[in-house]
This record gives structure tokens, sequence and C-alpha cells, in this order.
């Protein structure tokens, strides 16, 4: 996973999930690398426990878990859950976007 450089505060990153390169960008390419993480290994998770070997149905699959984990944890501070919840809803966009276009 490697990060160009800019002079932009937007922060440019490679990151790999579930198999797949994704070109990211966003203020902390650190947090990215972070998030990238937790997705890939959450679908791996499901997948393991799963049947299905479409990744499309392995993301929001996913995406249900991790989200149901933000709903757990916005209790305590909601503004806090949301920005994570949006955050997350943004990175699972570009995957599927990605999906949509290439087919897979």
């Amino acid at each position: 996973m490697a990060q160009q450089p800019t002079g932009n505060p937007t922060e440019y990153v490679t990151v790999e999930i579930y198999d797949q390169t994704y070109h990211l960008s966003g203020q902390n390419a650190d947090h990215i690398r972070e998030l990238a993480a937790c997705v890939d290994a959450k679908m791996r998770a499901v997948a393991a426990q799963g049947r299905t070997v479409d990744s499309l149905r392995v993301a929001v699959l996913a995406a249900l878990n991790l989200a149901d984990e933000l709903a757990l944890n916005a209790s305590a501070d909601p503004r806090q859950g949301h920005a994570r919840a949006a955050n997350l809803r943004g990175l699972l966009d570009e995957v599927l976007d990605v999906e949509r276009k290439t087919g897979s």
C-alpha cells in the first residue's frame, strides 16, 4: 500500500480490499488504510462463514455487519458514529461502483 505525495491537503493512497486494488483519497492516508484493513477483514470473515463467492454480496453483508457495529457504538456519541458511518458508506460506494463498472 503506497501513498503518493501531493501538495494538497487531500492525500492519495492505494489500498487492497478483498484482493482488489483501490486508489482512494482523503484527508488522512493512515486512517484510510485502517478503514480499508477493517473492511478487508470484515469481508474475509463474512466470506469464511458464508457460502457465497460473489464479492458484491460479500461486500453488502460486510457493510451490514459494520453498520450494526456502528449502531451499537453510536449510542455513546451519535456525531462520531454518524461521521464514521458516512466515511464507511463513501468507501463502500467506491467499491460497489468499481464492481458495477467491471462487472465482477
